[in-house]
């Protein structure tokens, strides 16, 4: 991918020194000049077009907002209640994700998703320990939301 974008920003370059003109105006028609010609030439390159990679690291940033914005709150319903009755607790968690940096981003999203908290992940990276505010609310929206992370990792992290 960084490829990709490093050979786009040089057609647009290119384009701005044969048009003979080196304004902004010229380069970004350069750039999308570039775009469709990477585009054609895609089925050439040894990874994953590289605009499809940033519309999935931009839905993936969207989830985790939303994912963020509902267990807030959760969490404040939880708070502002006269009794808080909570049950906190430890529960295992399963994920399906395999390289280091799936299974750190994985755990780092769901632990900065509040009430929930990642306290140990097992040493064949298959089994996430996590403590959570309240068990049987908190446990299955991070449940529900584990799933919708793993998804959309797997379509950044993989071609």
């Amino acid at each position: 991918m960084p490829m990709q974008v490093l050979i786009n920003l040089f057609i647009g370059v290119l384009w701005m020194f044969f048009q003979d003109d080196w304004s902004i105006l010229t380069f970004s028609s350069g750039y999308l000049f570039g775009i469709l010609v990477l585009f054609i030439l895609r089925r050439f390159l040894n990874s994953k077009f590289y605009l499809f990679t940033l519309q999935a690291v931009a839905e993936l940033f969207f989830l985790f907002i939303y994912e963020l914005f509902t267990s807030s709150i959760m969490v404040i319903r939880e708070i502002i209640k006269p009794k808080i009755d909570i049950k906190p607790g430890i529960f295992s968690l399963e994920t399906s994700l395999e390289s280091d940096v799936e299974v750190t981003l994985l755990a780092l999203l769901i632990t900065l998703t509040p009430g929930s908290v990642v306290m140990e992940i097992s040493p064949d990276k298959r089994m996430f320990y996590i403590h959570a505010m309240d068990i049987p609310e908190l446990s299955d929206s991070v449940i529900r939301s584990k799933e919708k992370f793993e998804d959309a990792i797997k379509k950044v992290t993989r071609l």
